[in-house]
């Protein structure tokens, strides 16, 4: 796949890119250098902006590269993802959202650090926000790789590693000189892209098929080499009791972690009111579920119309499975139709990338300021030097996630995402709830909660087929398997409730009423918030 769909989608992705750098610019000339200014943009957006801006930090490339591949792959069992994440938003809407806007300023070491010892639990919460955030980098970069390998007509070791170069590169530009006022609209520009793109090749696929759905999912079924097996439960995570364990533990990771992603939690942080924070997850439920109700139809259309063995052929996660359906629906790989409906999608596709990444970078670099500069060097870190560290780290950031990112390319996407629920639901759910509700949560139970999550969730992914074992693994010739799930949710979880409940239980310290009723307060009637 060469020639004319290159040059019109390079030219896409340059003119994406230019309008981004030049809404950087623009915010970086209308920022003031404060702290609320560089980590909410002042808090001025509107619910309905930034129910858009949620949709575009969440609608990410697992969303849209990572789950129709899966779906194309392993039909039935791929839905899991597509279920999962629009499910988890009920979560952050009855549980989180209001909540979190009300108790806290920056981040979630802010919601934490309000009733408890400030110094042990914003380190321990900053640590935890950071290693979710390069977790959840590692599959945006690793997304980026497969596209534009994809694009160049080959897998080029060379095409990819640059390319997460590039990727990191420009996130850093975005977060450094625009902060959360860039980073929102970049988010927003690219969710109308990204709906616009999904409703037009859902329309396509639905059209070829002539509106008839169960026509579409039996020509998959068909072209799938399963035959009805592709369409029931099973085909990725029935084999065995490993492999259903694997099923139940990556829901659990995908419904839950949602509500611990720091980027996530940072955006209801940017409107005025906790009313406005909780519209707004009424916005973006509407958006995201639309769009991943849609995903099932990609994910489908692409088995039916280009077939899992040219999918698996182009990319082995499966990855390239959307850019590869555009092209067969507008004509294919040499028609102009094709070439210009390929072009658009990839661009889309990188666009979200880079939208995604600005979040959660800006996130992260907010968690290693806000939390850990801060706590570590609390006499000394005034709000513009905070800002200023934060815009360093936004760097150091963007190294490693580059790092992981070529490590882990031949991964899919949106199973790398699984694995940062996965952390994010074992080490920041807990300590948020338990903060939340439990009157008598203390500093311990704040500490061990984070660690005993963290870590654990940490070393199973380690001693996982993920990483070692087996032909797919990240280090395919060594074998120190020795957790038999690649999911570690369905352990890493409980036991980090359990680290919490512990932590509390076994320590001297009285929890602090006053602190936990003015907290109550605070979250039920936003009296006193930021």
């Amino acid at each position: 796949m060469r020639g004319d769909h290159q040059t019109l989608a390079l030219l896409l992705f340059g003119v994406f890119v230019a309008v981004t750098l030049a809404i950087t610019t623009w915010a970086s000339r209308n920022r003031h250098g404060s702290a609320e200014e560089f980590y909410a943009g002042g808090r001025l957006f509107s619910p309905m902006e930034n129910g858009f801006a949620i949709a575009g930090d969440y609608m990410s490339a697992a969303s849209f590269l990572g789950i129709s591949g899966v779906i194309a792959l392993f039909g039935y069992d791929g839905l899991l993802y597509s279920v999962g994440f629009l499910v988890a938003w009920l979560v952050v809407l009855f549980l989180v959202a209001e909540l979190v806007r009300n108790c806290g300023k920056f981040t979630l070491g802010d919601v934490v650090a309000a009733r408890m010892r400030e110094r042990p639990v914003r380190i321990a919460a900053g640590t935890s926000s950071v290693t979710v955030s390069v977790l959840y980098l590692v599959a945006q970069m690793v997304g980026a790789g497969s596209l534009v390998a994809l694009l160049l007509g080959g897998t080029s070791g060379a095409a990819q590693a640059w390319t997460v170069i590039g990727v990191g590169a420009l996130m850093v530009i975005y977060v450094s000189l625009g902060g959360m006022r860039a980073t929102t609209w970049i988010q927003i520009v690219k969710a109308v892209l990204l709906m616009g793109g999904a409703i037009a090749l859902t329309v396509l696929v639905l059209v070829r098929f002539h509106g008839d759905f169960d026509q579409l999912l039996r020509t998959a079924a068909d072209r799938s080499g399963h035959g009805d097996r592709f369409l029931a439960p099973g085909l990725k995570y029935g084999g065995d009791w490993t492999a259903r364990l694997d099923f139940i533990s990556l829901g659990l990771a995908l419904v839950l972690g949602t509500a611990g992603l720091p980027h996530i939690l940072s955006r209801f942080y940017t409107v005025p009111t906790a009313r406005a924070a909780r519209r707004s997850v009424v916005w973006s439920i509407g958006l995201i579920g639309s769009f991943y109700l849609m995903t099932i139809v990609l994910g489908f259309g692409a088995a039916a119309l280009v077939g899992p063995e040219a999918v698996r052929g182009s990319n082995a996660a499966g990855n390239t499975a959307v850019p590869l359906l555009a092209l067969d629906l507008g004509g294919g790989a040499h028609s102009t139709g094709g070439t210009v409906l390929f072009a658009i999608v990839a661009a889309i596709a990188f666009a979200t990338i880079l939208a995604v990444v600005a979040g959660i970078t800006l996130a992260s670099s907010a968690s290693v300021a806000h939390d850990l500069y801060a706590s570590l060097r609390r006499r000394n870190a005034k709000p513009r030097s905070e800002v200023a560290v934060a815009r360093l780290s936004a760097a150091g950031i963007g190294v490693v996630a580059i790092g992981l990112g070529l490590l882990a390319r031949d991964l899919n996407v949106a199973f790398l995402v699984g694995l940062a629920f996965a952390v994010a639901a074992s080490a920041n759910l807990p300590v948020l709830l338990y903060s939340l509700f439990w009157r008598n949560f203390t500093t311990r139970g704040a500490v061990w909660s984070v660690y005993g999550g963290l870590l654990p969730a940490l070393a199973l992914v380690v001693l996982s087929p993920v990483v070692s074992g087996g032909p797919h693994s990240l280090f395919p010739g060594v074998d120190f398997q020795y957790f038999p799930l690649e999911n570690p949710g369905l352990v890493s979880i409980p036991l980090g409730f359990l680290a919490g409940w512990l932590g509390t239980v076994t320590s001297h310290e009285q929890a602090d009423e006053a602190k936990h009723a003015e907290t109550e307060v605070r979250s039920l009637t936003g009296a006193g918030a930021a």
